[in-house]
Parts: structure tokens; sequence; C-alpha cells
């Protein structure tokens, strides 16, 4: 830190009591000063010489037949008047960064100018600061900190204006320049610390970062912190990164608990004031800051009830930059008067806005240029993955939630169902978890949820799960069955898809194949109904062609084959399960005449068919235990 001496002469001034101050010289005293609450008992000369504001109050004090001088409004108060006395006696003053506001604004008042008297303390104060103070960087920074105090006489005095323009020059010079000190968090480097074996003991010039400046001026007052990046923005070139790690780091200072995206309630208007400030600085240039801090500022303006305005503009940012999100990004909480967990209102915002982007403003190229056409198109599909991919993580979060409706499930769900995905196993498990914790929901609930699943984009993996999965309706597993079948047929030569017959036909989607459901095929009951003993009887043969039909064709997959046996398992499992159900049981009644004639094959069925709805009920805990090591949908 830069200081400056003036004077020679020992430090006279004694005190007596808590509001007393003066001078213990052999000569005594003649004049009396009050400054706010403290009396100073001082020789007018020397002051007079040196003060003009001193001589005219003298005057109007000899007029008035007052001894006393009373100065209220001196800026700085008495710390700063005695500076200027002792200055007048001749005494030792030792200024820097801390008093010189205080010093130079109190000698403005006193108006201690050349004229009155050469080298008077102006003009010393004047070279000093231009001499030293502004030209250190650390100085500079709390010398514009002190003038928050001193307003407006600082202002007057240019004293501000210096010091910004000062702190933004230093911010711009080439970092191969910055030969000062300052704050930067990081680790240190092996010969930094001396224990790089490598090192032979010469200093080596250390790689100074872009933003090295950005944490020493997290320690301004929010409006002088607002001026000083409006100024560094002004003068142009700085990186709107650089800007935009700025903007982080003040506002992880000085808004506590932001990284938790709590924030205490003892301010709120000045925190509001705050998250405006920061958010009206951003650079507009995408990316310039990332993703998860815009989420989090949105988060801290929601919590702080901030402006319409300041929220709408995070979002439209936010929606930007969606495809970098991460999934504990997006798990805001919701507001204290919602039921439910998280805020998924707002996500749905977020990809609603993300939707509506103009394909303009996702080209980086020029209007003219001939790939301005190709480019944005690919771009948004690279987009679109990520934000797929995201929410279907988000999906499957939120969906522990008990208390998070089916209907904006999917609403958000279906949001992103014409994104391209080279996978719905995301999507797969979001279904399988909101199934899981969501138990009661009906058969047309059901339905709808499990509509946003492409069971040809399972990967072998889901499919193995989806298969063995209670959960699930049959038709959802058997359309998995079919589907695997028809890949691992393809993939070992077979060429194309697998004829099969009506039972499975029926429960695939788009299909009404001539079976007794034809007329039916689509409607809610059909997606948890179960096949009478004659389809079972059907399926099963039909399975048992498949795996002849592999089998002749040289097919020798382990996947496929387990795939089948699993499927072949669970479909049977269900069927024995329900095939007593009232449904069941009228269309066997309805029917006797045709169950009569089939008595033999459906009193094969029939005595496991009772323990089989338990099992249904009651889902097996050893299977559940089994697939929840092998998979990571449990």
């Amino acid at each position: 830190m830069k200081f400056m001496k003036l004077g020679s002469k020992p430090d006279q001034f004694q005190t007596k009591g808590d509001n007393i101050r003066y001078v213990a010289t052999e000569l005594a005293t003649d004049m009396v000063i009050n400054v706010g609450d403290v009396k100073f008992y001082l020789h007018k000369f020397p002051l007079l010489s040196k003060s003009f504001r001193l001589q005219k109050l003298t005057a109007n004090t000899n007029e008035e037949n007052n001894d006393e001088i009373n100065i209220d409004d001196i800026p700085g108060g008495p710390a700063a008047f005695e500076i200027c006395a002792k200055f007048c006696y001749g005494m030792t003053v030792t200024l820097n960064a801390y008093n010189v506001v205080a010093a130079r604004c109190a000698a403005e008042y006193l108006e201690m100018y050349e004229t009155v008297e050469k080298g008077n303390i102006i003009y010393k104060l004047e070279v000093f600061l231009k001499s030293s103070i502004f030209r250190s960087w650390k100085d500079s920074i709390i010398v514009l900190q002190t003038t928050k105090a001193f307003l407006p006489w600082s202002e007057e005095l240019k004293i501000v204006s210096h010091c910004l323009d000062s702190v933004a020059s230093k911010a711009y010079i080439d970092t191969s320049k910055v030969d000062w000190s300052y704050t930067y968090n990081r680790k240190k480097l092996p010969s930094e610390n001396g224990s790089d074996p490598l090192w032979n003991g010469v200093q080596k010039q250390q790689y100074v970062p872009r933003d090295w400046w950005v944490e020493d001026l997290s320690e301004l007052h929010i409006d002088l912190y607002k001026r000083v990046i409006t100024t560094i923005k002004t003068k142009g070139g700085m990186s709107p990164e650089v800007i935009g790690e700025a903007l982080r780091a003040y506002a992880y200072r000085r808004l506590p608990g932001f990284s938790k995206g709590k924030i205490p309630g003892s301010d709120p208007v000045k925190y509001q004031y705050l998250v405006d400030m920061i958010t009206s600085l951003l650079p507009t240039e995408k990316h310039s800051v990332s993703c998860s801090f815009l989420i989090r500022l949105l988060q801290t303006s929601v919590s702080l009830e901030c402006g319409e305005t300041v929220q709408s503009e995070l979002k439209r940012r936010i929606s930007q930059q969606l495809d970098e999100a991460s999934v504990a990004d997006l798990l805001l909480r919701a507001p204290a008067n919602e039921t439910m967990t998280y805020d998924v209102d707002t996500v749905h915002e977020l990809v609603q806005q993300f939707m509506l982007q103009k394909r303009s403003g996702q080209s980086d190229f020029p209007e003219d240029n001939e790939f301005q056409e190709i480019y944005p198109a690919f771009a948004s599909d690279s987009s679109k993955v990520k934000v797929a991919r995201v929410i279907d993580g988000y999906l499957a979060e939120v969906s522990r939630d008990p208390n998070l409706p089916l209907a904006k499930f999917v609403n958000l769900a279906e949001m992103v169902s014409g994104f391209p995905r080279p996978s719905h196993d995301g999507i797969y498990r979001a279904i399988d978890m909101y199934l899981k914790e969501h138990p009661g929901i009906t058969k047309s609930e059901r339905k709808r949820i499990c509509k946003l699943m492409d069971c040809r984009k399972l990967s072998a993996e889901a499919c193995m799960h989806a298969v063995q999965n209670e959960r699930l309706p049959l038709r959802v597993v058997v359309q998995v069955l079919f589907f695997e079948q028809a890949r691992a047929t393809t993939s070992s030569g077979g060429g194309s898809t697998p004829d099969l017959a009506g039972t499975i036909k029926s429960l695939l989607p788009g299909e009404s194949h001539g079976s007794s459901r034809s007329a039916t095929t689509n409607t809610d009951e059909d997606w948890d109904a179960v096949p009478t003993a004659e389809e079972l009887k059907a399926l099963k043969g039909e399975l048992a062609t498949l795996r002849l039909r592999d089998k002749e064709s040289g097919c020798n997959d382990t996947n496929s084959i387990d795939i089948k046996m699993s499927v072949e398992k669970v479909i049977g499992g269900k069927a024995k399960g329900l095939i007593m159900s009232k449904k069941l049981f009228s269309k066997l009644w309805s029917n006797k005449d045709r169950v009569s004639e089939n008595s033999s094959s459906d009193t094969s069925e029939s005595p496991g068919s009772s323990n089989a709805g338990e099992s249904k009920s009651t889902p097996s805990r050893s299977l559940e235990e089994a697939m929840s090591a092998a998979n990571p949908w449990k």
C-alpha cells in the first residue's frame, strides 16, 4: 500500500475526555472550533493562513461576538478536520488509501487552495493521488470503496471517475504486464511453493489468467461495482466470458446462500436489487455465463420475488442454453405454498421457450453465408438430443414425488417426444419410476403414460428389464418382446421381421388382425387385459414357433434366447394371475360352450391361477431384488 507523510514536527495533539482535543504548546489557544460533538482548542495562526473558509468563519464570529466556530457538515467529520489542522501546524501526518479521500474532501471544504498559500494540502493530496494511488491496483479499489461515504464531494472532485478509469484500464492490460498482487483463489503450482522437483531455484514467470481481477472487485459496494463493470464494458474489447465470470464471482460473494439456492430474508430489498443489477449487466453474447449459473440466478430471483421482467429475461437466456443444463440444475424447489417438491412448471416453461427459438438465433454465420441453411438445423438437432436426454433424467427424478400429477409428467414428456433420441431408455426409466411411486393410477392413465415410450428404441438391457417388469401393461411387454425378437432375427441374418399370427399381432401397436379383440384394440381395457386360456395357448405356440424358426436359421444369440424365455415366463405369470378376474370370468361364463369344449386345456391351467393371482397383486420380491442388482432402473 502506498503512503505519504506530511510535516516533520512531532504530534502535539492531546485528548481530554471523549470530546476535547487541544494542542499542547506554551502558547495559549485563542480559537475554539466545534466539529460535530468534538471541541478543538487551537490557534488562529497558523490555521487562518492556510484555510480561506476559516478566515471567513472567524470574521463572522467576531461580528457576532461569538468565541466559538461551529462546523457540522465537514466531510469526514472530526478525524478529517484533525488531519488538516495538523498539516497547518506542520505536524507529521501519514496519508494512505484509507484516509486520503476524507482528507481531500475536508481540505476542499476548508478551501485550502494554492491561492491561499503555496504548497497547500490540496496540491499535495492531488499529487499523491495521481502519482501513487491511481497507479496502484489495490489502492485504487480501496479509494473507490471509501468514496461512497463522501458523496457528493468525492464525485464532484472527480475522485470516483479517476478510480473507475484506473481500475478499468488495469483490467484491460496485457496479462504479461501484470506485476502487482491480486486475489485469485486457485491451487498453487508446484513451482510456486518450492516443491517442484525440477525447479532450479530461479524465479519463473507465472501465468496470469484473464480473469485475474474479478475477485478483488467483488469487495466493492453494489453501486460502485455496477459502475466499474459498466466502464469496463464501455471501453470495449473485454471477453464476454470474463465479464460473465466477474458477475458470477460477485454473486457468490455478495449473495449469502446463493450456492444452495436459499437467500436469508434479513434484507430482501438489497438482495433483490443485487439480482436485478447482475441480470442487467449480463453480456448479451450466448455462453458468456454458464446455464447452471443462470438457473441459480433464476431460482434466487423467484425466492426473493423479484420483478417479472428479471425472471422473464433469465428464462429467455436459460432457454437459449438449455442443452447445457444438467438434471441437478433443473431440480428447482417448488414454492412453499405448493404440495409438490419440485417446480415442474418453470422447467416446462423453459422447454417451451427452447422450442420457440428462431432458427436464425442458433447460427453464428452471417446472413449471406452459404452454410446458413445447413448449420442451424444441425445445431438444432444436436441441442434437442441433449435437451431430451436431460428432461428424461429430470422426469425420472421428479417422479419420486408422490404429489406429482400425471398431467404435469405427461405434458412435459410430450413436449420433447418429437426430439431425436438415439434411445428411449431414459423415458422408460422415468415411466417405470412413476408407475412404481404411483401404483394407484387408473388403466387409462397407465395407458397414457406408456404411450410416451417407443419400444423399438429400447436397448437390450432395457428390454430385459421391461419384459420382467410387472408394473407395465401386458400389451407393452408383448410389444417389447416382438421388437426385440425382430431385432435379434435381423441381426442374425434373418433379414426380415418375423410373421406373427393373431394373438401377438393384436397386442402390437396399430394391429387388429382378426383376433377376438380386434373390435376393441385401442380401448383402455385392452391395455390391462389378459389373454383368455385359448389366447394364452396360442401365444405359447407362437413363441415356440419363433424359437424353432431361430433354431433352424442358426440363431444362437444368447441375449435373444434369454429375452424370449423371460418374456414367456412373465406373460404366462401375468395371464395366469389375471385369468380369474371378473372380466375374464364373465367372458368364460358367456362362452361356456366354447370353454367346455376345451375343458382339458382350461383345467390344466386352473390349479395355478389362484396362486398366480396373488403373485400378480404382490410382485415377487426375489425377482425385484435380482433385477435391482442387474439394471439401473431400480
